[in-house]
C-alpha cells in the first residue's frame, strides 16, 4: 500500500548493512526512523560493553504518504501537568529567577527587588501588605544575590493576572515560579513519538500469565508492539503482517487495540518453528477468550482467526512437485492469473475458468509431455475474446497464436512464483 510501512528489528551485528540494503530496496528518501529499543539486562558476550539496546528500523512505501502516529500515552497533560481551577486551564511552571549567564545582581541591578508573599492569604505583591508577609529576593542556589527575569512593571502585571505561584524547595523555602498556560488548542494534540523506546520487559510475565509457566525466551512486550503500531498510525481496517511471529505478541497487540477502540484491524502471522500451533496460535486463542484466574484474570479481547499449515510446495526447482497434487496446482495457477477461486469443469478437463473475457487452460498430464497444437484447439469449447493456455510445449506458429488471440505459457517456467 502507498501508505504502508515496514519495521525491522535488528541488533548491532547487521544494522549498518540492513540500512544499506533497505536504502537500495525502498530508496533513501523513504527512510523514516531508526528507533533504539532499550531492553532489560545486558548481553554479556560483547567484548567491551554490556549491550542493552537493539534497533527497529522503519521505512515507508512512499514517505510522502506515510502518516506518523502520535504517542497516545504522551498527551499534552504531560507537558502542562498542572491545572488552574479558577482559569480552567492547564499550565506548567518555570523558575522566575534568572539563571545561566548574567544571572547575578551586579549584571542587572534593576532586576533585583523583593516580592512579598503571604501564605495564609495566598497573596502576592511588590509591597508589604501584612506584618507576616515573607520578603523574597532572587537568590542563587549558592546564596549569591541574583535577579528576576522580569522588571517590576511586568512582574506587577503577572501578579495581577495570577501568573505567578510559590512552591517550596527541599529546604522548605518559598520559591516563585511563572505559570505558563497551555494554548487553548494544544490540549487536544498529541506529542510525536521519540526514537527512543523502552521495552518494559514484561513480555515474559505476560507469557507466564497466559500459559502458567515460562514457555518462550525473551518475548517482546505488548506495550512495545502497540507503540510501534501506533507509530505507523494504523487505521481501523489496516492489515498488520508479522513474518517472524515468535510468541504472537503482534497479534496480542492488535487485538488489544481493536478492543480498546472497536477497530477492525487484521493480522497475519507467519511462524516456521514447531511451536507455531502450541504457543503462537494458542496464545492468540487465549487472548481472544481471556486468560488467568481469580484476581489475575484478564478479560478476552474477542475476535477470531484462522490457522493454516503449509502444504507441499508446488514448484521444486525447475519442475512441478507432483506430490502437491494436480488440483492444488490448477487452483494456484488460476488464482495467480485472476485472483479468483477455481471452479472445476467436467466437460473441459483442462479448462480453469474465464475471467474478464479471457479463458484459461492448463494442459497438463503427469506422465507425458503436452503440446499446444491444432488438435488441442479443437478441444477448446469456451468462447472468449482471448486465451491463456499452459502446456509443456507449443508448435503453433506465431501467426496462429495471434489469429486466435492465444497467449502460450510454458509449464513450469511461466508459472508465477510467489
Amino acid at each position: 500500500a502507498d501508505d504502508g510501512a515496514i519495521f525491522i528489528s535488528i541488533d548491532d551485528n547487521e544494522q549498518a548493512n540492513l540500512r544499506l540494503i533497505c536504502d537500495e530496496i525502498f530508496g533513501k528518501n523513504n527512510f523514516i526512523a531508526q528507533i533504539l529499543v532499550k531492553r532489560q539486562g545486558g548481553r554479556q558476550d560483547s567484548k567491551h560493553y554490556a549491550v542493552v539496546h537493539e534497533y527497529c528500523i522503519c521505512y515507508a512505501r512512499k514517505s510522502e504518504c506515510f502518516s506518523a502516529g502520535m504517542d497516545i500515552k504522551e498527551k499534552s497533560e504531560s507537558v502542562y501537568p498542572k491545572y488552574d481551577k479558577a482559569k480552567q486551564r492547564h499550565y506548567k511552571t518555570q523558575l522566575l529567577r534568572k539563571w545561566g549567564a548574567n544571572s547575578l545582581r551586579e549584571n542587572r541591578p534593576n532586576l533585583y527587588y523583593p516580592i512579598y508573599y503571604n501564605e495564609s492569604e495566598n497573596c502576592l505583591s511588590l509591597c508589604k501588605l501584612h506584618n507576616d508577609d515573607v520578603e523574597i529576593y532572587p537568590l542563587l542556589s549558592d546564596g549569591q544575590q541574583g535577579c528576576w527575569r522580569w522588571g517590576k512593571s511586568k512582574m506587577q502585571q503577572a501578579l495581577k493576572e495570577g501568573r505567578v505561584e510559590f512552591l517550596k524547595d527541599k529546604n522548605n523555602n518559598w520559591i516563585p515560579y511563572e505559570k505558563i498556560f497551555a494554548p487553548d488548542n494544544e490540549m487536544n494534540e498529541y506529542k510525536k513519538f521519540t526514537t527512543w523506546q523502552d521495552d518494559t520487559g514484561n513480555g515474559s510475565i505476560i507469557m507466564k500469565q497466559i500459559f502458567g509457566e515460562p514457555v518462550f525466551d525473551y518475548p517482546k512486550s505488548t506495550e512495545l508492539l502497540s507503540r510501534i503500531l501506533n507509530m505507523a498510525d494504523i487505521h481501523d481496517n489496516s492489515i498488520v503482517l508479522d513474518s517472524f511471529a515468535g510468541s504472537g505478541t503482534t497479534a496480542h497487540a492488535v487485538l488489544n487495540m481493536n478492543k480498546a477502540d472497536g477497530g477492525n484491524r487484521k493480522f497475519i502471522l507467519i511462524e516456521m518453528c514447531d511451536y507455531a500451533e502450541t504457543i503462537t496460535a494458542e496464545r492468540v486463542k487465549r487472548v481472544i477468550d481471556g486468560y488467568g484466574e481469580e484476581d489475575k484474570a484478564v478479560e478476552g479481547t474477542g475476535g477470531g482467526f484462522k490457522f493454516y499449515e503449509l502444504g507441499e510446495k508446488l514448484l521444486d526447482g525447475d519442475y512441478l512437485n507432483e506430490n502437491a497434487g494436480i488440483d492444488k496446482i490448477r487452483e494456484y495457477v488460476y488464482f495467480t492469473e485472476t485472483k479468483q477461486h477455481l471452479t472445476n469443469s467436467e466437460e473441459e478437463p483442462y479448462f480453469l475458468g474465464a475471467y474478464l473475457d479471457t479463458a484459461y487452460y492448463f494442459f497438463y498430464e503427469r506422465d507425458e509431455v503436452t503440446t499446444l497444437d491444432r488438435t488441442f484447439l479443437h478441444k477448446v469449447k469456451t468462447k472468449a475474446e482471448s486465451y491463456v493456455i499452459y502446456a509443456d510445449r507449443c508448435i503453433l506458429s506465431d501467426e496462429e497464436l495471434e489469429k486466435y488471440h492465444i497467449t502460450f505459457k510454458k509449464i513450469p517456467r511461466d508459472i508465477t512464483r510467489l
